[in-house]
């Protein structure tokens, strides 16, 4: 007679709980939705069990296999439970004032590893009071929890223009290029913008969450700067259709952006990165070349460019 195997909890593979919320254009805040789906997707291939805190507007779209959640990070008390089981939390969206009750929650519930969807915020925000922190009070909280913790922090996510997050640039691009093939923006001619793939911040993520490599580490998870012609350029090819590049006055652009629900706070970094870049480019690269480990080191396979992200996202432009 064959034998019964008991299967243990142990025995089970490791359960990641990932949060995503709705799209904010505070400065440094990335696609959560768009981040969380391939990180899922990854995590899901590695053998790994997967499991969502989704705000409302953010519960479609996820891959077969994964449990869903309808609730905020934001609001941790109400969704206590959603930590059970779970070894590791990618946490995205989470807010100062309600952070430390989700990592108390996380902590009752014998989370292992806090991984943090950051932002270079912290960089700038040391210089100023701690009661005006905010990318760096996560941070902080999150060290001082007891949990295993690794912060990262992105460049701009390519993604960002489908799901409505920060950076402003390439906001409005699905709309007018849609309608008149045409692009109008503040430094079109000398403008650049660091940008990584969602797909290798994804990877990033999967590399914090499963191995212990980056255990107390902020992670640089930089892409190279691109600029903005190249970026116009590369999905006239994808789209197989001649894109007008229009250089704007920066009040212009600013204009526009407010139009579309910008807060002058992230619409400032934009103008700000997109000339600082264009100015110290050969300066900022080499930063981001000289960072370790690169990307590239932790995904162990070149970075996705550009002209990849266009080619997907094509629809988005016809």
């Amino acid at each position: 007679m064959g034998g019964i195997k008991r299967v243990t909890s142990a025995s089970l593979p490791p359960v990641h709980l990932l949060t995503a919320v709705s799209a904010r254009k505070d400065a440094g805040s990335s696609p959560t939705g768009i981040v969380g789906r391939s990180l899922a997707r990854q995590m899901l291939d590695a053998g790994d069990r997967v499991r969502v805190l989704a705000e409302p507007g953010q519960a479609g779209g996820w891959p077969d296999g994964v449990e869903i959640v309808e609730g905020s990070i934001t609001r941790p008390l109400e969704h206590a439970g959603v930590f059970a089981g779970v070894n590791g939390v990618f946490l995205a969206g989470a807010v100062p004032a309600t952070v430390g009750d989700a990592l108390v929650a996380a902590q009752d519930a014998g989370v292992r590893r806090i991984v943090v969807l950051s932002s270079h915020g912290p960089e700038y925000e040391e210089a100023f009071p701690p009661e005006t922190w905010f990318w760096l009070a996560i941070e902080r909280a999150v060290e001082r929890s007891g949990m295993e913790w690794t912060h990262i922090r992105p460049s701009a996510v390519m993604g960002a223009m489908v799901e409505g997050t920060y950076p402003a640039t390439g906001s409005d691009w699905p709309d007018t290029i849609r309608t008149e093939r045409i692009v109008r923006e503040a430094f079109m001619e000398g403008g650049h913008y660091p940008c990584i793939h969602e797909d290798d911040l994804a990877a990033v993520a999967v590399a914090a969450l499963r191995t212990d490599g980056h255990v107390g580490a902020i992670v640089e998870a930089v892409g190279l700067p691109i600029s903005t012609r190249s970026r116009v350029a590369s999905i006239a090819e994808a789209i197989g259709h001649d894109i007008t590049a229009v250089e704007v006055a920066p009040g212009d652009s600013r204009a526009n952006w407010r139009r579309g629900g910008w807060p002058d706070g992230g619409i400032d970094v934009t103008l700000y990165a997109l000339q600082e870049y264009g100015a110290r480019l050969a300066e900022l690269t080499q930063w981001t070349l000289d960072q370790r480990p690169s990307v590239r080191e932790i995904i162990g396979r070149p970075l996705r460019g550009f002209d990849d992200w266009a080619v997907e996202n094509a629809h988005l432009f016809r």
